[in-house]
């Protein structure tokens, strides 16, 4: 029998800390937090795997707070020095943690114990000196904690997490699919090895295996999932449906309008088409705030995301930065314009609805010719897509319904030259991510419809690609009607310098920007990929090669140096010796030196 009783964990728990978690409103234990407290508290570590929205977070603050009470109890904690540190892939998820132990630290018997915040987006002279002011628990990202490491000697952080107490890698995956692998081998170097520590995530991969044996002392591995046939919460309902790729935005719209959706996210391919719906889809949505998020934004990341925690009948355009950890309660729907690069993805892009027991939905909208990735997502990530048409609800498009959202968008480009330029480049990244989704057998470039793909972004022409065939001119039709070079931007500093740009055009026939660059044929994206992949077998083959040849003693050998050269050498030293010591003259020195040549 599982305990789900606060007061009944066993070591119990402080009274500052039940006070806390009561204030919260957290009547009950999750079942994560039940399975790892304990452990913690035990001084084991652990390996932690549960579905997203399951109280992870608790899991580790509660025994981090506990082990620092009872480390200051028996020996006063030291206000220079590192006793607990949270490491986070994405400041979004960073601050949140930061927030919920904040809370906690106002209870007047933990408010001795400092706290501090360190991540990107500002300097890193701002961070030393909030460590150097104290901070016995640091929830920060990878790098910039390893830049705190590795570069301010005169912080001499080394020398102050000495004696750390407890390390958490929250989201441990994602922390090494973002490319951290190298960063966090560092960090563990610098830390002590008698320490406690704690790697949560909702997903388990064979490169979190290879982290957990080179971090963890003899962890304890605990998955908690709600059912096991499903890597979900039970309270998410995940629904895909089939649409024709240019009726992808239509269906979109009239669910967003029918549902009367309060508060959802809407996630995109790439930044740039976070950029250039969150321009365009305001016209189409006008009763609908729309927020936009990506990793490309440094200072701003953070004030979205609180005005959007705020907002009511909302919708936040989002990459897979927003994916993993963030808890908004309110949200009702997740959306995606297509599958997600990697199909862990999907297991944490649909886990921000359904939080902490709450219902929620999440809705994939896939092509035809993408049909076969529900059977794949169910077989590789537990996930099980229902088909949304068995609802009922269904949009039939009509070539009015069509002309209508395009003229919207079209008159979007033509009053702003801005927006032509997101749309342009927003088809273009939306076509190179869907070149390196890791399901390549299932979703294939090659199949995509990339004509009624663009239809579907409203373009008003055709980007130059290398990619793009008669057949998807055709499916594009033809472009808009006018001169496309006419259109100005609303930004008169932009148009100055553009009609500048244009006038040197129309003298030279060259672009001022694409002057001294050299001019080369572009490649298809797949095409470059497979040429690289061709020149690394290649180099590997020279090497094998190369080695095996050393090995059988065919490689290339050098050539034995006799003794009469090497007499001649030394005679040709004696010489020079002698020229230099005065004992022969310049005209003796070149004649003994011929006769010996």
């Amino acid at each position: 029998m599982v305990i789900k009783d606060w007061t009944k964990i066993t070591p119990t728990l402080s009274q500052p800390v039940l006070n806390c978690i009561k204030k919260q409103g957290f009547a009950t234990m999750t079942p994560i937090q039940a399975a790892v407290i304990p452990l913690i508290l035990s001084c084991k570590d652990v390996v932690a795997e549960a579905v997203t929205g399951s109280g992870k977070t608790l899991a580790f603050v509660v025994p981090m707070l506990e082990l620092l009470m009872k480390r200051a109890k028996e020996q006063s904690l030291r206000k220079d020095f590192v006793y607990a540190v949270i490491i986070s892939p994405t400041r979004e998820l960073a601050l949140q943690i930061f927030k919920v132990i904040e809370q906690f630290l106002e209870e007047p018997e933990l408010q001795h114990i400092s706290l501090s915040l360190l991540v990107g987006g500002r300097s890193i002279e701002a961070d030393a000196e909030s460590m150097k002011k104290g901070a016995q628990i640091a929830v920060c990202t990878p790098g910039r904690f390893q830049d705190l490491l590795a570069e301010r000697k005169q912080l001499n952080l080394p020398g102050r997490v000495k004696d750390l107490e407890f390390l958490v890698l929250d989201e441990a995956d994602r922390l090494l699919d973002l490319g951290f692998t190298a960063t966090l081998n560092t960090i563990l170097q610098y830390l002590p090895r008698q320490r406690r520590t704690g790697l949560f995530s909702a997903t388990q991969t064979k490169e979190l295996q290879d982290l957990v044996r080179a971090g963890l002392r003899n962890p304890v591995l605990i998955s908690v999932k709600e059912k096991a046939s499903i890597s979900t919460p039970i309270a998410l309902e995940n629904y895909y449906v089939i649409v024709e790729p240019q009726d992808k935005l239509l269906f979109l719209l009239n669910f967003i309008r029918n549902r009367k959706i309060w508060k959802g996210l809407f996630f995109l391919p790439t930044c740039a088409c976070v950029d250039y719906w969150a321009h365009v889809l305001p016209a189409l949505l006008p009763d609908i705030t729309i927020f936009a998020i990506h990793g490309k934004m440094k200072q701003k990341r953070n004030k979205v995301l609180e005005s959007f925690r705020l907002a009511e009948n909302a919708i936040l355009l989002c990459t897979d930065l927003m994916a993993r950890g963030l808890d908004i309660p309110a949200v009702q729907w997740v959306l995606q314009w297509e599958p997600p690069s990697s199909p862990a993805a999907l297991v944490h892009r649909a886990g921000r609805a359904a939080r902490a027991g709450a219902p929620g939905c999440s809705l994939l909208p896939l092509l035809p010719a993408e049909e076969a990735y529900v059977p794949f997502i169910r077989a590789n990530q537990q996930v099980v897509l229902q088909d949304w048409a068995l609802s009922g609800d269904r949009l039939v498009v009509t070539d009015k319904l069509r002309n209508k959202v395009l003229s919207v968008l079209h008159a979007q480009q033509r009053r702003d030259r801005a927006a032509l330029d997101k749309g342009q480049r927003a088809f273009v990244s939306h076509v190179q991510a869907y070149s390196k989704h890791e399901c390549g057998l299932l979703l294939r470039l090659r199949e995509l419809p990339l004509g009624h793909v663009a239809s579907s972004y409203g373009l008003l022409k055709l980007p130059r690609m290398p990619e793009l065939t008669p057949e998807h001119r055709r499916q594009f039709g033809a472009p808009a009607a006018g001169d496309l070079a006419c259109i100005p931007y609303c930004d008169r500093q932009r148009e100055a310098s553009r009609l500048l740009k244009l006038d040197e055009y129309k003298k030279t026939g060259v672009w001022p920007s694409k002057k001294k660059k050299k001019i080369v044929q572009t490649k298809p994206w797949e095409q470059a990929k497979q040429n690289k992949l061709d020149k690394q077998d290649r180099r590997k083959k020279r090497k094998d090669l190369k080695k095996k040849n050393n090995e059988e003693g065919k490689g290339k050998k050098r050539r034995a140096v006799t003794q009469e050269e090497l007499d001649e050498l030394a005679a040709d030293v004696a010489l020079i010796k002698k020229l230099k010591k005065r004992k022969i003259s310049d005209d003796q020195f070149d004649k003994a030196f011929k006769v010996d040549k």
